[in-house]
């Protein structure tokens, strides 16, 4: 699934399109993805100008000045083509320019989600209301973590991958986080003190901007919205490298905590 870096990208991809562009043609080509399509985004976003875009979490965010904003959600295997030309089975929406450019959202498994919200009540979509602090944020510090955990004896992973503490962490970078903080995936985050904390959210924020910088990590079917790869995965210091050796020496280690791979070093990590 898209991750935060992912959808950052995309989002960077997309504004040299779309951004102050009046939208010329808003087609859907099919009634639903993950759930259905609001039967009136298309008449919505017909003739409206994109005045912004932006990022929410693993959410994707294109603002008009309708006062609309169209929220996406890439899912499991979903990508924006630029300019693609001929249209593919699974590009299931297309938005064309008035000055010819086009994109289309291509989601070959169908988790993706679109929603079309008021600007003005984003903040409040059930969805983003829930959320914690966007992890690049300024809220997102230590103390924030410190309040999060108190008392908590769940894994320091599992809290980490909870929105309600965090946005927009999976994964991939809280493996990749955790390494370079050198706190094991299993510690209960209660019991995590204040300067391990510090190097938790400074890990966070690097692991993060690197991915960014290197256009996210290419996993299954993810691509940028110019079809390039993301090569962050050339940088994993121990996500997806079960058996092969840590910058320490030690043998990276794989296991499975709630269906999902856990990539750690127990000697680095404690």
């Amino acid at each position: 699934m898209p991750e935060l870096p992912e959808v950052e990208t995309t989002v960077r991809g997309l504004a040299p399109v779309l951004e102050g562009q009046r939208l010329a043609r808003v087609i859907a080509r099919r009634p639903d993805l993950r759930r259905p399509i609001p039967v009136d985004l298309v008449q919505r976003m017909t003739g409206a100008r994109v005045i912004g875009l932006g990022r929410r979490a693993k959410y994707g965010l294109i603002d008009t000045d309708r006062g609309d904003t169209m929220i996406f959600h890439l899912g499991m295997s979903g990508r924006w083509r630029v300019d693609p030309g001929e249209l593919l089975t699974h590009d299931h929406l297309v938005i064309e320019t008035e000055a010819g450019r086009s994109v289309a959202l291509n989601d070959p498994r169908r988790f993706g989600s679109l929603d079309l919200v008021a600007t003005g009540a984003v903040d409040q979509w059930p969805p983003f209301a829930a959320m914690g602090p966007e992890p690049l944020g300024e809220a997102f510090t230590a103390d924030h973590l410190a309040a999060a955990f108190a008392g908590r004896a769940a894994p320091v992973k599992a809290r980490l991958l909870d929105q309600r503490v965090v946005a927009g962490l999976g994964n991939i970078y809280v493996c990749e986080a955790l390494h370079m903080a050198g706190i094991a995936p299993g510690r209960a985050a209660g019991r995590i003190g204040k300067a391990r904390l510090d190097r938790l959210v400074e890990a966070i924020r690097e692991v993060l901007a690197a991915a960014i910088l290197a256009g996210g990590s290419t996993l299954r079917d993810y691509a940028r919205p110019d079809g390039e790869l993301g090569y962050f995965s050339k940088q994993w210091r121990v996500y997806g490298r079960e058996g092969e050796a840590c910058l320490c020496g030690a043998t990276v280690q794989r296991r499975v905590d709630s269906g999902r791979s856990t990539f750690f070093c127990a000697k680095c990590q404690r």
